[in-house]
């Protein structure tokens, strides 16, 4: 079955192609070219070329069909593997990486190494997800759960269903938060204006974010996230919600002219701690991922500015 997106554009100037390829975080640049040039995008109801420069208020449709094999394959890529055993993994994944086979992106993901890498993964979450518990999004670097079986993969999901599991986010939000501590409950579903977006709506599911501040870094708040609840792209919408978009967060209002001085590019969103109970041995494990360096270097040229 076909996906269709509609995007508004409040942009200026900008290359078709180049938007679409940031706005959605599945599609690379070369995919977009190609969905263009097979007629899968529309400008205001015409096909476009890909150079075509936006203007605000143009709407763009994107069809993107279904990937072409439900099948995946392993690919030698490193892993930074924080935990193993025979039944399970605790892998940190880096930014900019996929974690699973996608339209538009069917290689180089978390499940291609993961393939690589094990010889037995659980099917529970379906055949272009082996292994996958939960997942990150692209831009988002940190730490994730993988399951090798089925039974291991259902108690891991229970875990997270009955909110054990312990996710502590590091984010870094666009002005100052005014209170140190607080809680954001505001139920989120889909974005009518932008299917890609989430959004607080009276009729959403239940999501429940715990926020610290930990530092402010002049217009910039660095903040910790703890997650009661685990929605899509939940941190980026509630923390949007109050008004305060991450850092670099394109979907979601956060991009800035000031972060092309480092190439910064996607939602400065780090999951650093995570903790559940093994499935077999029932001791409590818990793990910390530091900053990535790209992350440290992001605060550096901000505490600068």
């Amino acid at each position: 079955m076909n996906e269709s997106l509609i995007l508004e554009v409040n942009t200026s100037g900008e290359r078709l192609d180049t938007y679409l390829a940031r706005e959605i975080e599945d599609l690379s640049r070369a995919r977009v070219q190609q969905l263009i040039v097979k007629g899968n995008v529309k400008v205001n109801d015409e096909r476009p070329k890909r150079s075509y420069k936006l203007q605000p208020g143009d709407r763009v449709e994107v069809i993107i069909p279904p990937p072409q094999t439900e099948e995946t394959w392993p690919e030698p890529i490193s892993l930074d593997v924080v935990y193993e055993d025979e039944q399970m993994l605790v892998i940190n994944k880096p930014r900019g990486m996929v974690v699973h086979p996608a339209p538009g992106h069917q290689n180089e993901t978390l499940v291609n190494a993961l393939l690589y890498h094990c010889h037995d993964l659980s099917y529970r979450g379906g055949k272009m997800r082996p292994g996958i518990v939960h997942r990150l999004d692209k831009d988002t670097s940190g730490l994730l759960m993988v399951a090798k079986n089925d039974d291991v993969h259902k108690e891991l999901s229970t875990q997270l269903k009955n909110k054990v599991v312990r996710r502590d986010y590091v984010a870094l939000a666009w002005g100052k938060l005014k209170s140190k501590y607080f809680t954001i409950d505001a139920p989120l579903g889909r974005d009518p204006r932008n299917r890609k977006r989430m959004t607080a709506i009276d009729d959403g599911r239940d999501a429940v974010t715990n926020i610290r501040v930990l530092a402010y870094l002049n217009n910039c708040t660095l903040l910790r996230a703890r997650l009661q609840t685990g929605r899509t792209h939940q941190v980026r919408a509630h923390l949007s919600y109050l008004g305060y978009p991450l850092v670099g967060d394109t979907l979601y209002g956060g991009n800035r002219k000031i972060l092309r001085e480092i190439n910064w590019e996607g939602q400065a969103l780090h999951a650093r701690r995570l903790g559940f109970y093994h499935p077999s041995m029932s001791d409590y494990m818990s793990f910390v991922a530091p900053l990535p360096v790209e992350f440290k270097q992001l605060l550096f040229f901000l505490r600068e500015k």
